[in-house]
């Protein structure tokens, strides 16, 4: 898989506020491949995200360039995970830049958790793909209260 960067952004471009991505810079894409009609065949087996989730090589030059155009004063890669904001679990697109974001602190982390009840309520039919991608997108820190 290659996969090139994005043209960069002015450096500070984007802002994070309260932990959540910039919504101009990082709006949340999904994949256009996954759709409520084949999430049984898709975010519901088991070994998806793995199948589909971007090289290191790729994720770890954009976090850097992210880094800059987020305007983050602490540039140590390692506090940072190259997040994807509509996650894979439910259908979020891969590889798409506006769908990744470096979001500070260790993984796994609270958002982790949300990510994985989601998926859970979308392959039980206890909510639709578009419901769950709008709620993380929303906030992700109340999406299953």
């Amino acid at each position: 898989m290659s996969l090139r960067l994005p043209p960069e952004r002015p450096a500070g471009s984007c802002k994070s506020v309260n932990g959540f991505p910039d919504p101009a810079c990082t709006p949340g894409e999904t994949d256009p491949k996954v759709a409520q009609n084949n999430i049984q065949t898709t975010i519901c087996v088991s070994g998806y995200t793995e199948k589909v989730r971007p090289p290191a090589t790729y994720t770890d030059a954009l976090k850097v360039q992210q880094i800059r155009e987020y305007g983050y004063p602490d540039t140590n890669v390692a506090r940072y995970e190259e997040d994807h904001f509509v996650p894979l679990a439910i259908g979020g697109n891969p590889t798409d830049p506006r769908n990744l974001w470096p979001e500070l602190g260790p993984s796994p982390n609270p958002k982790d958790r949300v990510e994985d009840e989601l998926k859970r309520l979308v392959c039980s039919n206890k909510m639709t793909l578009d419901q769950a991608r709008q709620r993380i997108r929303s906030n992700w820190k109340t999406a299953v209260k």
